[in-house]
């Protein structure tokens, strides 16, 4: 490669990098159009890694923004990741840990209609009634979710399917989300020891089910890095290489269809097991790629 065409290369790859687009995009490409769905991680860390830690290494608590308008868990440093002039007002939270659930950044960011999984609803009402009193704000419109049935905003479909986690509370069922707008389909999992049975079932992608159906795109906590498989967080989290075997499993069935060299996103990382983002970039193994805070990443449909 010429010397001019390596630096312009450069630029444009740490261009990307430092304003969070994915590379080979430009900021104009990232508005999503019909059948597209646009995802900005807003926060890739687990509970452990909330900030910069001592290797430089920065991570907020796992957050997505969908199509600037939805958000998926929010907490107090969130907000900062979301651009200036957007102002997002549904959210969809997965379950009750501090590190995906936090009632007043909520409120203060002006959220209007909140979702999450019925079996907590009533204690989600009364957190966010203190909140709202102790900031003196409205509340927000407080919506129970049921396992399997769709929520349509605008032209997109939120489904809840159950989770392999837990908290305190042993009666939350814990949630992942299927996102769909035209030919895309998404699969947002955090928390979760792998994808439940009954979840796969629902998303289309458990092959027992003759009349299931492919996604297109998969974003998926990794809390375990490469080396921790046997880490005691697998009944709750996924590791690399679970998400692995998963992504080998529902291609080889025909039930994982992406566009060509899409990647499978990593997040919700643990800090005390995961290199930093240049050492990921390196060693995970295809097609896993670690998502960073400010990545913005435009899923479409294998057909466009």
């Amino acid at each position: 490669m010429e010397r001019r065409s390596f630096l312009k290369a450069s630029a444009l790859s740490l261009m990307a990098m430092n304003t969070g687009i994915a590379e080979g995009q430009t900021a104009a490409q990232t508005t999503a159009q019909a059948g597209e769905v646009k995802v900005r991680f807003l926060g890739t860390g687990a509970a452990d890694w909330n900030g910069r830690d001592d290797r430089g290494e920065l991570r907020r608590l796992s957050s997505i923004l969908v199509d600037d308008s939805i958000l998926f868990d929010l907490t107090a440093h969130n907000p900062e990741m979301i651009p200036s002039g957007i102002a997002p007002q549904t959210v969809f939270y997965t379950h009750s840990h501090g590190d995906h659930y936090h009632p007043e950044t909520a409120l203060k960011l002006g959220v209007k209609k909140v979702y999450l999984s019925q079996t907590w609803y009533d204690i989600a009402v009364q957190d966010f009634k203190r909140a709202a009193a102790k900031l003196k704000a409205g509340m927000p419109q407080i919506i129970p979710l049921h396992i399997g049935q769709p929520v349509q905003i605008g032209n997109l479909s939120v489904t809840p399917l159950p989770a392999s986690h837990a908290t305190e509370k042993f009666y939350e069922q814990t949630l992942i989300y299927l996102i769909e707008k035209a030919g895309v389909r998404l699969i947002y999992a955090t928390d979760t020891g792998g994808i439940p049975a009954v979840a796969a079932r629902l998303a289309g992608i458990d092959a027992h089910d003759r009349n299931g159906k492919p996604i297109t795109g998969l974003i998926m906590e990794a809390t375990m890095g490469m080396g921790y498989d046997d880490d005691f967080r697998v009944f709750a989290h996924s590791s690399v290489a679970c998400v692995h075997q998963i992504v080998r499993v529902i291609q080889n069935a025909k039930r994982y269809t992406p566009p060509a060299g899409l990647p499978v996103y990593l997040t919700h990382m643990a800090r005390t097991m995961h290199g930093t983002q240049a050492e990921l970039d390196a060693s995970l193994p295809q097609p896993l790629k670690a998502a960073y805070d400010g990545l913005e990443v435009v899923f479409k449909s294998p057909m466009t």
